[in-house]
């Protein structure tokens, strides 16, 4: 089977969606990895470096586009790639395709067998390949809201941070998921106070056994309009993150609720890959991340975990690389056929949508993933 790696054209994506030491797995057992010349660079990957894990390296995307039998990548195509997308053809990444019917509807157009990373489920850890991602986009809003909370990038003109002789931020953080979770530890641990919202109890109080050392700078709130709204009113930051798997997630903050915050506070939309949880989102780039609306700064940067490619490209390729051995031992349909989670994973085959979130979007029944 020859695995087809091109190199990731979204603006500011730098991950590459193998390490060459898990490119080296599949080499071992005696499969073809074909990579874009030049797509490691961002990741600090040269050509060489896969050269020795035994791939063979391309000169263009055509070529790694027309040759595989599999393409594994990071981000989703861009429209400049749809011609390049064969038909019958087989594609591994994430796809975030109640966002981007375009998209979606030139998969089925073309039967390609689209499995997306961010359907996939296991028993253990609920999104596996997701995971990784939310665990470094959750931090990264931190970092983002903080810096964009300063005065000089349009912000109130605050430290997110506690320090002897003034209070720290107050933080909303809404969902307690992989995300939430990680944006409201790294924002109690730089001494923010945070309201965790959740719609499900348990994930609030496993948070607060879990971080019981913050407990005089945490609360958290059974999510309802009146308690998001509330939270937004009085937080200096808001990180939106829910995630609706296959769907578009609901809109927790309407225009006239944030119009009520305060004037240089910060929203960071998490969410925004699947469409965004805010009615005032829409996606950015690293090149111009952030634009405002009734005086708040909005952050809704597409792909976030980009930003950091050295360490999203290796935990992603850790991610993914029990699926890829197993394509590679079984073939593409037989690894799917005996592992039901990688199964979930499949949003378009032969024509049709499976995922239950994509058909709903779609106004059409969805299909079971058959061989």
């Amino acid at each position: 089977m020859i695995f087809g790696i091109p190199a990731e054209t979204k603006i500011g994506e730098h991950r590459i969606a193998l390490t060459p030491e898990s490119a080296r797995e599949l080499t071992i057992r005696k499969q073809t990895v074909l990579i874009q010349s030049c797509a490691g660079t961002g990741s600090g990957y040269n050509d060489d470096a896969y050269r020795k894990a035994g791939c063979q390296i391309a000169n263009t995307a055509d070529e790694v586009w027309g040759t595989a039998d599999l393409i594994v990548k990071v981000k989703e195509p861009q429209s400049s790639e749809y011609d390049l997308i064969r038909k019958d053809s087989a594609l591994f990444t994430f796809l975030h395709l109640a966002a981007d019917l375009p998209l979606a509807n030139t998969l089925l157009e073309k039967s390609v067998l689209g499995i997306a990373y961010e359907t996939v489920t296991d028993t253990d850890i609920r999104f596996p390949i997701l995971a990784p991602m939310s665990a470094i986009a959750g931090q990264l809003a931190i970092h983002a809201a903080g810096h964009h909370l300063q005065r000089a990038h349009g912000g109130l003109g605050k430290l997110l941070s506690r320090i002897q002789g003034a209070p720290g931020s107050e933080v909303g953080v809404i969902g307690a998921g992989t995300v939430g979770q990680n944006s409201a530890r790294l924002a109690l641990a730089n001494g923010a106070n945070v309201t965790l919202i959740n719609d499900t109890q348990n994930r609030l109080n496993q948070f607060v056994s879990n971080n019981e050392q913050f407990c005089n700078s945490l609360k958290t709130l059974m999510s309802t309009t009146d308690s998001v709204e509330e939270s937004a009113i009085n937080a200096d930051v808001v990180i939106g993150a829910v995630y609706s798997p296959g769907r578009r997630p609901p809109v927790l903050l309407k225009q006239d609720q944030i119009a009520k915050m305060q004037q240089g506070s910060v929203l960071v939309d998490v969410a925004v890959d699947q469409g965004g949880c805010f009615e005032t989102t829409h996606a950015t780039t690293y090149e111009n991340p952030t634009y405002t609306v009734n005086g708040v700064v909005h952050y809704a940067v597409a792909n976030m975990p980009g930003a950091v490619p050295k360490t999203a490209t290796a935990a992603l390729s850790n991610a993914t690389l029990p699926y890829l051995i197993s394509i590679a031992e079984k073939g593409i349909i037989n690894a799917l056929k005996i592992d039901q989670g990688f199964a979930s994973g499949v949003n378009t085959h032969k024509g049709k949508p499976n995922d239950p979130g994509l058909a709903a979007i779609m106004g059409v029944t969805p299909t079971q993933f058959a061989a």
